[in-house]
């Protein structure tokens, strides 16, 4: 009569474990022991890498283009306004001369060739300064018709001298003509010219047929002419 067979009998644990080391510790060779640790050290030097790259490295900066300056172009200097005075009286050249920038009376002196041999030096201040549309007399001695020069005492921005009282167009001489403002040797020889040939000037309004002056004219000599 056979005897059913009996299941093998259970094993603890460490039995187990000590069964599976005898059946695979004869693969656990040298050789293949020094592959597999190299295989682990070289996955856990790629791994640290990958680590180190994607976190830990260094990114480089963005670099910013710096903007060139543009070139500084100088400054233009303002040019000096152009200022036209009128010099009558006793100078060799009356008439209306231009400067560019700050003059004195002393360069317009110069301009018109020096005063004449009757001037009246001492009435006359040469370092006055200049202004557009100045009208500079220089007297003569013993002339009495202008008490002062423009560039004497008189208010600074006048457009005459101090006179005694309106010049007479029926009366003047060329030289007292002179010493209106706009009016140089050409015109004040044509008003001379001109009153002769029609006996007298009957009114100031008769200067506009005087060659030379014209209504903006007028208007400068009006308040200072009579007949």
């Amino acid at each position: 009569m056979e005897h059913p067979s009996l299941p093998p009998p259970r094993l603890t644990p460490a039995e187990r474990v000590r069964e599976m080391w005898d059946d695979y510790r004869h693969l656990i060779t040298g050789p293949r022991l020094l592959m597999a640790g190299a295989g682990l050290a070289i996955a856990i030097a790629v791994a640290a890498y990958l680590m180190v790259g994607a976190s830990g490295a260094p990114r480089p900066e963005a670099v910013i283009p710096m903007a060139t300056p543009l070139p500084t172009s100088a400054i233009p200097t303002a040019e000096p306004n152009p200022i036209l005075v009128h010099a009558a009286g006793a100078v060799h050249t009356p008439g209306v001369y231009l400067f560019r920038g700050e003059a004195r009376v002393l360069d317009l002196v110069e301009a018109a060739g020096g005063m004449t041999p009757d001037a009246d030096y001492d009435r006359v201040n040469l370092a006055d300064t200049l202004f557009d549309g100045q009208w500079v007399y220089f007297p003569r001695v013993g002339q009495t018709e202008i008490p002062a020069p423009l560039n004497g005492s008189g208010p600074v921005g006048s457009g005459a001298a101090v006179r005694s009282g309106p010049l007479n167009l029926n009366t003047a001489t060329p030289e007292q003509l002179e010493s209106l403002p706009g009016v140089g040797p050409a015109i004040a020889a044509a008003i001379v010219e001109h009153r002769q040939r029609i006996g007298g000037f009957a009114t100031v309004e008769g200067l506009l047929a005087v060659s030379g002056i014209g209504p903006s004219k007028l208007e400068l000599l009006r308040e200072l002419v009579a007949v």
